[in-house]
């Protein structure tokens, strides 16, 4: 079954970012997370779904979290086949480090922390928040 959340009254002003999560417990914290931190935030738990969802409309950051070394061709799948159609999409994967190690596809890493502050600082650093006028 694929799951597909919306963030609650964007406004143009925020940073938006798709987030692919296969793990129905993790993916509604980490758009929490993120949502709470000003970011807009599309998300599923399905790559294929992710893929649809990409191509309907434009994001800041594709964020892509990888579950253990099984997890990586799917994400790298996903990452080229982004990569390929838009070079200058930033898409960043949400993983240990022993699979940080084993990938190269991504523009950034970000390392599972159980830190819901430092997981919103990383995804900043990539993205920062957009200044309003």
């Amino acid at each position: 079954m694929t799951d597909t959340t919306t963030s609650q009254n964007p406004t143009n002003s925020q940073r938006t970012v798709l987030h692919i999560c296969t793990r129905e417990t993790i993916r509604p914290l980490r758009d929490r997370v993120l949502a709470l931190s000003g970011f807009q935030v599309d998300s599923t738990l399905s790559h294929t779904e992710g893929l649809s969802m990409f191509w309907g409309r434009q994001y800041d950051l594709v964020l892509i979290d990888v579950e253990g070394e099984t997890g990586i061709p799917a994400a790298e799948h996903m990452c080229s086949e982004i990569k390929t159609a838009q070079p200058g999409q930033l898409v960043a994967f949400v993983c240990n480090w022993r699979v940080a190690i084993m990938t190269d596809c991504p523009d950034e890493i970000l390392r599972t922390e159980f830190d819901p502050a430092a997981f919103a600082q990383g995804v900043r650093e990539i993205v920062p928040p957009t200044v309003k006028p």
